[in-house]
C-alpha cells in the first residue's frame, strides 16, 4: 500500500482524518456524528475517530457552513458532492504478485474509454476484452482519466476528486480486479491524469485552500505548484495510482497547459518519485507526456528507472502530418502541416518532431519545440488516431469516414512497424466507424456554457451540418460513442490486417527495439516515394519504402537490403499506397 500526506490513514482501531484547510477556521469530519479537528500552524486540521471502518462514509463541514467531500477521497459513491467514503488499499488479494512490467521498447498501445469501451462501461465488463487485445497484439492498455467527474458520463478530463476512480465505472476493487487480470494475460495498464486544472464542477478546494490556484484558464482555475502542499498533493496521486493500483504508467494531460510549475518543476517531482517507486518494487514504470511545446529536454526513453524526465512525449506532429495528407483538411492548427506535408513526415520518422524550434504560424508566428538532439525513436508514440483528434471534431468521425481505406493502411503499415512505439484507440485495430464525439453531463448554466462554447468552437460545422452536430449533453450522443464489437469474432478484413502487422512488430523488431536509432530518410518523385532507414539494436537496418500517394510511382532506388518482412520486393513501378519493409545488414 502506498502511503499519501492526504486523505485518511486507515488504522486497526479507527481512522485518522486529515484536511489542508489554511483558509478555514474550523472544521469537522462528520461520520455518523460530528468530530472537532484539531488545526495545526500549517493549515492541517487532524482528527482520529475509533469508530471509522473501511466502508464508513464522511464528508467534511468547513466553518460549521460548509459540507465538501474529501479532496483526496478514494471512492465516492454518491458522486462528486456526496460523502466520500473510507477505503483499504490493503486488502486486495493480487494474483499477478510475481509482475514487474514490461519494457518500454515492448509497447504497443490501445487508448480506450471505460465508459464506451463495451456496452457495460464498466472495469469488470473490460476484462472480457483483454484477450481480445492479446490476441490482436497489443502490450499497454491505457484509459482515459478516471478521476471522479460530476455526473454519469464524460471524457474525464473534468475530474475533480484526483484519488477516486469514478463511481459509474465500479469500485476502486473493480478497477484493481481489471489492472491484475490484465497482468496475468501480460498487458500493461496506463493511466491518463491531469495536472492542469481541476474541472467545474465538484471543486471546492477554492474555499478552503485557495492556495491551491494562481490564475485562470480556459479550463478553470490554473495551479499553483509553486507551494509545497500542492505539489505533495499531485506527486502523492501519481504514487497513488502507480502504488495502490498497480499501474504501470502515466501518462501527463496537456502538461504546456501547467501556469505555474515551481522549482524545480512539478514534472521532476512527479518523475523523481516515480522512479523511488519504480526501484523499491522492481517494477518497470513509464511516464508519458502530452505537451504541445515539444520539449525534448524532458525526455528519456533510456534510463531503467525515471529520474526527473520522461519515457516518451506523444506526437502530434506525427498526427498531424498523416491528417493532412489523408484528408486534405488545412485548417486550424492543420495549416502549420499544409505546406509540404509530406517532407514533414519524413523529417517525423527520421528525427521525431516535425517542428523543433521553427514558428508556427498557427501559435502567432512563436517558435515551437527544440531540437531532439540523440533522443532514440522510442521518444515518440506515434498514432493516426487518439480521443483529442477524433472527439474534438464536431461531429467525432474518424479517419474511415473521410479517408481512403487503402491509404489508411498504408499509413498503419507504417505507424505499426517504425520503431517508435505505435498508439491506436478503440476499435481502430478493426476499423471502427463509431463516433467518438465530446459528451458531459453537466446540469443548469454550466450544461449551457458547454453548449455555447462548442458552438463558438465549431461554427462552421453547425452552419454546415446543423442539428447533425452532436449535443454534448445529451444521452445520445454517449451512446453513440459505445463500440459496437462484433458479434461472434466476426471482425472486418482490417482486424486480421493489424494482426499480421503486430506478429510482424512482436517477431522481427520488438527484440531490436531497446536501442533503436535514427537514421535518415528521404522524398523522392514529387514526394511521393519515401525511403527510410533506422538502426536497430542488433546492428541491423530497417528499411522502408513506401508511396505515400494515390498515383502509381517510379521506384528508381537501389533493391532493399536484406530479408523483406512485410511486402516481396518493390517492383520497378509502386502502386499507390503501396508499403514495404525490410531488415538486412548495414
Amino acid at each position: 500500500m502506498t502511503a499519501s500526506r492526504f486523505g485518511p490513514i486507515l488504522r486497526p482501531d479507527g481512522a485518522t482524518f486529515r484536511l489542508w484547510a489554511p483558509a478555514a477556521a474550523e472544521v469537522e469530519v462528520i461520520t455518523d456524528v460530528a468530530h472537532t479537528m484539531a488545526k495545526d500552524n500549517g493549515g492541517w486540521f487532524i482528527a482520529d475517530v475509533p469508530a471509522a471502518r473501511p466502508g464508513t462514509r464522511y464528508h467534511f463541514r468547513i466553518d460549521r457552513s460548509l459540507n465538501v467531500p474529501d479532496p483526496a477521497s478514494s471512492y465516492q459513491p454518491d458522486d462528486v458532492t456526496g460523502p466520500s467514503e473510507l477505503v483499504d488499499h490493503g486488502h486486495f488479494h493480487w494474483k499477478a504478485i510475481d509482475w514487474r512490467g514490461r519494457l518500454w521498447h515492448e509497447v504497443v498501445i490501445l487508448e480506450c474509454h471505460v465508459g464506451t469501451f463495451t456496452p457495460e462501461g464498466t472495469y469488470r465488463a473490460m476484462i472480457g476484452k483483454l484477450d481480445h487485445l492479446v490476441a490482436t497484439g497489443i502490450t499497454a492498455l491505457e484509459l482515459m482519466p478516471l478521476a471522479d467527474f460530476a455526473g454519469t458520463r464524460n471524457w474525464g478530463y473534468d475530474g475533480v476528486l484526483w484519488y477516486a476512480p469514478d463511481h459509474v465505472y465500479g469500485t476502486p476493487d473493480d478497477l484493481r480486479e481489471l489492472i491484475d487480470q490484465a497482468h496475468l494475460r501480460g498487458l500493461m495498464v496506463f493511466l491518463d491524469v491531469v495536472y492542469n486544472h481541476f474541472g467545474p464542477e465538484g471543486n471546492y478546494l477554492g474555499l478552503y485552500a485557495p492556495q491551491f490556484f494562481c490564475a485562470e484558464t480556459p479550463w478553470g482555475s490554473a495551479i499553483d505548484y509553486r507551494v509545497a502542499e500542492v505539489r505533495a498533493f499531485a506527486a502523492d496521486n501519481a504514487l497513488h495510482w502507480l502504488g495502490n493500483y498497480r499501474f504501470d504508467g502515466l501518462r501527463l494531460d496537456a502538461v504546456h497547459a501547467l501556469a505555474e510549475m515551481g522549482e524545480p518543476t512539478i514534472l521532476n517531482d512527479i518523475s523523481r518519485a516515480a522512479g523511488v517507486l519504480a526501484h523499491q518494487s522492481g517494477r518497470h514504470i513509464h511516464l508519458v507526456l502530452e505537451n504541445d511545446d515539444n520539449r525534448a529536454v524532458l525526455l528519456d526513453p533510456s534510463s531503467a528507472i525515471p529520474d526527473g524526465k520522461y519515457r516518451a512525449q506523444w506526437n502530434d506532429d506525427y498526427h498531424h502530418l498523416w491528417h493532412v495528407i489523408l484528408t486534405q483538411e488545412t485548417l486550424g492548427y492543420y495549416g502549420d502541416y499544409a505546406t509540404q506535408p509530406r517532407r514533414l513526415l519524413a523529417r517525423t520518422l527520421c528525427s521525431g518532431f516535425a517542428y523543433q524550434g521553427e514558428p508556427s504560424a498557427h501559435r502567432g508566428g512563436r517558435s515551437r519545440g527544440e531540437q531532439i538532439g540523440a533522443l532514440p525513436p522510442a521518444a515518440f508514440v506515434n498514432f493516426l488516431q487518439n480521443h483529442d483528434q477524433i472527439g474534438n471534431r464536431a461531429l467525432g468521425d474518424r479517419l474511415e469516414w473521410t479517408a481512403d481505406a487503402r491509404a489508411i493502411e498504408a499509413a498503419l503499415a507504417i505507424t505499426l512497424l517504425a520503431p517508435m512505439p505505435p498508439l491506436m484507440f478503440m476499435g481502430e485495430e478493426w476499423g471502427a466507424t463509431t463516433p467518438f464525439p465530446f459528451f458531459c453531463d453537466f446540469k443548469g448554466d454550466l450544461a449551457e456554457a458547454v453548449r455555447a462554447g462548442r458552438r463558438r468552437e465549431f461554427a462552421e460545422a453547425y452552419e454546415m451540418f446543423g442539428d447533425n452536430v452532436p449535443d454534448p449533453l445529451a444521452q445520445s450522443t454517449f451512446e453513440s460513442a459505445v463500440l459496437p464489437w462484433p458479434k461472434d469474432g466476426q471482425y472486418p478484413p482490417r482486424y486480421a490486417f493489424i494482426r499480421k502487422l503486430l506478429r510482424i512488430r512482436h517477431d522481427e523488431l520488438m527484440p531490436h527495439l531497446g536501442n533503436a536509432a535514427f537514421a535518415s530518410a528521404e522524398l523522392r518523385h514529387t514526394d511521393r516515394l519515401l525511403l527510410a532507414y533506422w538502426r536497430l539494436g542488433n546492428g541491423s537496418l530497417l528499411h522502408l519504402r513506401a508511396n505515400i500517394s494515390d498515383h502509381n510511382v517510379t521506384n528508381d532506388a537501389s533493391p532493399m537490403r536484406g530479408r523483406m518482412i512485410w511486402g516481396e520486393e518493390p517492383p520497378a513501378r509502386l502502386p499507390a499506397w503501396s508499403v514495404f519493409w525490410s531488415i538486412g545488414a548495414i
